[in-house]
């Protein structure tokens, strides 16, 4: 012990001092470390943060934008969805009109804009008035060719007979000719009363009349009487190929019978396979078997759906029975909400429920106790 040097303060201070040194220096090059660490997660976070709320915000912005635009168009978001492309109709039976109020209405002001159901089991009402029937050929200035000038129809079936000709002429078909249009009560029954003399020698009683009906309908319920129904064929001065033609089987005829449903135009009397290949028979619906060339004025809506439904006008007003309120789509886009209310027969004036929703509507009577209105979007 006497021997062992004695250990240098100042070398274990400087000792001390280095450790001291490196300690503090791996401190601080931890702490550093773990700053820049915690700086680029809290970063990392702030920039996945940012995304996500920039997501959201894209998606609410979206969802905004359809509600908005939904809310403008008329379409509850609660609807079944239609199909995104082409015409679909979506039964709205069980959800109420929405927005609603209600109007009052006189039959006289809604009982010809095109909905009227005349057939050998619905005669025209009573109250039917022909005031606002019009020559076709002086209302439509000339642009209807017509058998002769004291041929007339309500207004609104020459409006949408000049639409469907102007868009006919379009495609490059012309030479259209109404040939028949409304009868009155009088011309009817004279006509009846013809085909009944004519029948006289082999039958009597109920069964002359029963056999007259074949050929020509009871006075008051011929689609003739509805101020709305019409016949057209093909005629061109001097060419007897055009004026000989089998109107049906004409590619103007044809042309017409597809497209004429864009205009609120219906063929009437659709029977098997007339008047185009693979038509269904609805001559037991409709209760004329005669192959007649006839077009009705339903409205754009209706014809819509009737077109794409396949439904005659007897069919369609049943079907409106078993599904009183309807949205009618385009592509996605709602385009009318049609609703049926029965109101009785004879009621004047008519209380109708309507919506705000719609830019513009309008009402019809059905002959069926029942107004029909379409909300158009």
């Amino acid at each position: 012990m006497k021997n062992q040097k004695r250990r240098d303060p100042i070398k274990v201070m400087l000792v001390w001092t280095v450790c001291l040194a490196v300690l503090a220096a791996a401190a601080l090059l931890l702490g550093n470390a773990i700053t820049s660490y915690r700086s680029t997660l809290l970063t990392d976070m702030q920039q996945k943060a940012q995304e996500i709320n920039t997501q959201r915000d894209q998606e609410y912005a979206k969802a905004l934008a359809e509600f908005e635009a939904a809310t403008q168009t008329g379409t509850n978001l609660a609807w079944p969805a239609p199909k995104a492309e082409g015409w679909d109709v979506v039964d709205l039976t069980t959800y109420p009109l929405e927005n609603a109020t209600i109007v009052t209405m006189n039959r006289a002001d809604i009982m010809n804009n095109g909905m009227l159901l005349v057939n050998q089991w619905h005669s025209r009402p009573d109250d039917f008035s022909e005031e606002a029937l019009v020559s076709i050929g002086n209302y439509a200035n000339g642009e209807i060719p017509v058998a002769n000038y004291n041929l007339e129809l309500f207004p609104v079936a020459i409006d949408a007979l000049k639409a469907a000709l102007a868009e006919a002429k379009e495609n490059g078909h012309e030479n259209y000719m109404v040939d028949e249009a409304y009868r009155s009560w009088e011309t009817q029954n004279a006509l009846f009363n013809k085909y009944m003399e004519d029948y006289s020698s082999r039958y009597s009683g109920d069964e002359l009349i029963e056999r007259t009906k074949r050929d020509v309908n009871y006075p008051g319920t011929s689609e003739f009487n509805s101020g709305l129904a019409f016949t057209m064929r093909l005629y061109k001065s001097g060419d007897a190929t055009v004026n000989n033609s089998t109107y049906v089987e004409t590619p103007a005829g044809q042309w017409m019978n597809e497209n004429c449903w864009k205009h609120g135009l219906v063929f009437r009397f659709q029977k098997a396979d007339y008047p185009t290949k693979g038509d269904t028979d609805k001559s037991y619906k409709t209760g004329v078997s005669a192959t007649l060339r006839c077009y009705r004025y339903v409205g754009e809506a209706h014809a819509a759906v009737m077109h794409h439904l396949d439904l005659c006008l007897e069919e369609y007003i049943e079907y409106l029975q078993e599904h009183p309120h309807i949205a009618v789509f385009e592509n996605g886009t709602l385009r009318y909400e049609i609703v049926r209310q029965y109101v009785g027969d004879d009621v004047n004036p008519i209380s109708v429920t309507i919506t705000n929703k719609a830019s513009s509507y309008e009402s019809n009577l059905d002959n069926m106790g029942a107004v029909v209105t379409v909300f158009e979007y």
